[in-house]
């Protein structure tokens, strides 16, 4: 295998000094047009490539950010990673995804690589924001950003939507369109936003005054179209006195598992039942019925996110910010037919 070109394979072509082809590379404006051209000619001719990791190491940090992002899947978090990275070009760094796939083991592998490769900083939407590994994190030195999560102190800036709001939208909606029956689908209970999604529901359900037992809890193991499925044929299996009609789905792609499960069963979407999802990703809009979503500022997210990560790099005087976003319900035809 023939042996990589060197900068100082570059210097003796161009007849120049190390320290000539160093500015080229890096403070182009301090060589005159004609030294400079003679040293990229080089560079051509020798079809030269620049050792950034080298470059990067010698500097202490690399040029990239990192989000560690909770399901690669769901359109949701891959539509916050576009953000992030937009913003990222921004800068002119360059974004690395990490799948942790929910999985705590992980995200703490993926985190302790990211520090050891020195990125300038840290997006995650962590399995537990409460963790001890985003500590150890930050006492290493890389800036974090928590994503799509918040914690009950300050100690990191983070990044989320106000999901008991969120939750008392949806069930309000279905309220105003006359239902007095409701399933809230979704879980496990240990994510964080299918809790607070919950307890908005509840809590729109109570100022109702409608008995509490008329909305019903259908857990699911995950927030999966194929959970969405298996919700629907135990939703449509209970009996139809006491079956809801309508269902407030902890995600979209649970309501559009649940809307499939409908369509195959040959019932039909407000008509028999009533959906309401939530992040309005694309898909939701383009539905065979178009469905009611509960929409989170995605890109946005991901955006906020990496100006802050950024600030906590290159501020000294960066102060910790918990940024909340307020979400926004969209009616489409599945609820109105």
């Amino acid at each position: 295998m023939a042996r990589a070109s060197s900068v100082k394979d570059v210097a003796a072509l161009a007849g120049v000094s190390l320290g000539t082809v160093s500015n080229v590379l890096n403070r182009p404006d301090r060589v005159s047009p004609g030294t400079r051209g003679k040293v990229e000619q080089a560079m051509r001719d020798l079809g030269f490539v620049r050792n950034e990791s080298a470059r990067q190491l010698r500097a202490g940090h690399s040029r990239m950010l990192a989000y560690v992002l909770l399901d690669a899947r769901n359109p949701f978090f891959t539509d916050v990673a576009e953000g992030a990275e937009r913003a990222a070009e921004a800068a002119d760094l360059s974004l690395f995804l990490c799948h942790s796939d929910n999985r705590a083991s992980r995200e703490g592998d993926y985190l302790a690589h990211l520090v050891e490769q020195r990125v300038q900083g840290i997006l995650v939407t962590p399995v537990d924001p409460h963790a001890s590994v985003l500590g150890d994190v930050r006492r290493n030195g890389t800036p974090l950003v928590i994503v799509d999560r918040t914690r009950d102190d300050d100690e990191f800036c983070s990044v989320a939507v106000d999901d008991v709001l969120g939750g008392r939208l949806a069930v309000e909606h279905l309220l105003e369109q006359g239902h007095t029956r409701v399933a809230f689908i979704g879980g496990p209970a240990t994510i964080g936003q299918v809790r607070d999604r919950l307890e908005g529901a509840r809590q729109a359900w109570a100022e109702s005054g409608l008995p509490d037992d008329q909305l019903v809890v259908v857990p699911t193991e995950g927030l999966t179209v194929v959970e969405g499925r298996s919700a629907g044929e135990r939703v449509m299996g209970i009996g139809r006195k006491r079956r809801p009609t309508a269902a407030f789905c902890a995600n979209d792609l649970l309501a559009l598992g649940l809307l499939q499960q409908l369509s195959t069963a040959g019932s039909t979407v407000p008509g028999d039942l009533a959906i309401v999802g939530y992040d309005d990703i694309e898909y939701a809009s383009a539905a065979a019925v178009p469905l009611t979503s509960v929409r989170q500022p995605r890109q946005e997210l991901g955006r906020r996110a990496t100006e802050l990560v950024l600030d906590e790099a290159d501020n000294p005087d960066h102060r910790h910010e918990q940024v909340v976003f307020t979400p926004e319900l969209v009616a489409r035809r599945s609820t109105l037919g």
